[in-house]
Formats: structure tokens, sequence, C-alpha cells
């Protein structure tokens, strides 16, 4: 499933109190990390505590980014994964969907005060048709601290014609199962590269689905 409903769960008046009209053009972190992008807790910014935002996240814990995502009536996401799972509370919108792109099952975002949690690495969209904006919170998930038992850091560069597009679709469904596995750990990236350490018996997994476009090295990890 690419969603499903979580036992956290906000009142609908608290949804009607955060204001749409000033909102429409926040695209921003209401929060912010206390370490590792990844893999730490993040906490709410010091301008959005005591406020209707602190207590819409407040049924979640040891949570990631978190940002209001703002989605116009008539546009959509290119397909696409992502490495870590998502949960989703939905604030507007009368017709916004979520769509699976590999099973094409359709997903309707309702505002019902219930936070989703989002298996990110189904290749998916999220498309708008109403006439309404569609204005979803989204909060990402940390990955996982892996223990490796024979650990090599790999480091690729994306490259071709669309990396960013070959990247999402080749290696993130692979990566957010590989990280659920246990199998990579301390994902990191830096301005051109794309780093993190990987059990060596999965290397071969990994080289059978990299995209010719995208060279890559290995190096022993000495930790």
């Amino acid at each position: 499933m690419l969603i499903t409903p979580t036992q956290h769960k906000v009142p609908i008046t608290l949804i009607e109190e955060v204001d749409k009209g000033q909102i429409l053009n926040l695209r921003e972190s209401i929060n912010m990390p206390t370490g590792n992008f990844f893999y730490d807790p993040w906490e709410i910014k010091p301008e959005y505590k005591g406020t209707v935002w602190e207590e819409l996240l407040n049924p979640l814990t040891n949570i990631g980014e978190a940002r209001i995502i703002i989605l116009n009536s008539e546009t959509c996401y290119t397909k696409h994964a992502d490495i870590d799972d998502r949960y989703h509370l939905n604030l507007n919108g009368d017709e916004g969907y979520l769509i699976n792109l590999e099973t094409l099952d359709m997903h309707h975002l309702v505002q019902d005060g219930i936070w989703y949690d989002m298996n990110a690495g189904i290749l998916h969209t999220a498309t708008s048709f109403g006439e309404e904006v569609r204005i979803q919170l989204v909060v990402r998930k940390l990955l996982l601290r892996n223990d490796l038992k024979n650990p090599v850091t790999i480091s690729i560069l994306p490259g071709g014609k669309n990396p960013r597009y070959t990247f999402d679709n080749v290696l993130s469904p692979w990566l957010n199962y590989a990280n659920k596995q246990g199998k990579i750990n301390n994902f990191r990236g830096d301005n051109l590269n794309v780093i993190f350490d990987i059990d060596k018996e999965y290397l071969g997994e990994l080289a059978n689905i990299m995209p010719k476009e995208f060279p890559y090295t290995t190096s022993n990890n000495e930790h």
C-alpha cells in the first residue's frame, strides 16, 4: 500500500485554525535538525513554538523534516520514489490525490485529521484536479541506523540527460527498501555525489540496477 492511516489524529477544528491564505507562499521547513539531516530528530523552530503548527506535529515523535507542501490545481509531480518514508496530513484541497504508479491506485486526500503513513519507496506522484489548492503537512521519517557486517563506502556520481529523474526512478526505490532491510547506512551527499555505506554482499545487487550514466567508486569502511 502507498498510504495507510495511522493512530495519530488531530482535531478538525485545529486544522481549521490554519490560515490557508497566509501559507500559500510559505514553502519552508517548520522544524530544524538537531544533528544529521536524515538520522537525527528534528525540533520545532522557535518561531513556530506555541502555534497551531506545533500542535499539528505533537502526535508524532522522533521525526525528520516537516514541510508545508503546496500543489496548485491542474498540476502534478513527475514520477518518483524517495529513500525516506513520509507522514502526510491533509490541510486543504477538494480533489487532491496520491497515485501509486506501480498499481495505478489513486488515494483521495481528505481533510479528516488523520496522519497517514506513506511508503515512499513505491513509484508515485501527487496531483490536484479540483478548484482548491492542495496543502499538505509532510514529515520525513528518520532513516534507520543499520549495523552492517562488512561495510563498504560507495560514492555515486549521477549523470546523463536528467540525473535527478533517473536517480528517483531507478535508485530511490531500491535505497528505500535497502534502508528498511538493513543493507545500507550513513546515507549522505555532497554537491555532486551521493554517498552511503553498503554491506559488501549487496554490492552486486546494487550494481545490477545502476544506470550506466552513473559512475561510482567503492572503498573499505574504516568505522
